[in-house]
């Protein structure tokens, strides 16, 4: 009999340590996935911070040489393809605050995402050089701003 009791307590024993065992298995299968889960969502809003704020620099950088080719005599280059390629890039830009603004949580990085987007238009819309000059470093900042708020929420 006593056989009998050692066997079945050796065999609740091993139940016992497997169930655990389980138990914690299935645990840290939990929280891989979730640090995955985690990881890939920072990498996707990496790739999402800096598509953007290199879409901001060549829309800015477009813009500014536009206002020279209007305004600077002789333009270095004709005004209308440039333009041209300022809509383009003005294009990527809003695609891709459009996939910075899916990929946050944050409303405020989203508002002054929008609103650095919304001074790099206002850029080109200037008369005089310091106007212009103003508006660049301003813009420059903002961009800068901007990449220094995304990276503290990564």
């Amino acid at each position: 009999m006593e056989a009998i009791i050692a066997s079945a307590i050796a065999v609740l024993g091993t139940l016992l340590g497997s169930g655990i065992t389980l138990a914690f298995q299935q645990r840290t299968a939990e929280k891989g996935h979730e640090f995955t889960g985690r990881e890939r969502l920072r990498q996707e809003r990496l790739d999402a911070y800096s598509a953007y704020a290199g879409a901001l620099v060549n829309y800015r950088r477009c813009l500014v040489h536009l206002w020279f080719c209007v305004h600077e005599q002789p333009p270095p280059e004709d005004a209308d393809q440039v333009r041209i390629r300022a809509y383009d890039l003005r294009s990527s830009a809003q695609e891709a605050l459009f996939r910075l603004q899916m990929l946050t949580e944050d409303q405020a990085l989203s508002q002054s995402a929008e609103a650095v987007l919304t001074d790099v238009t206002d850029l080109y819309k200037t008369d005089s050089r310091s106007e212009l000059d103003e508006r660049r470093q301003r813009t420059r900042d903002g961009i800068g701003h901007l990449v220094l708020a995304a990276k503290q929420r990564l």
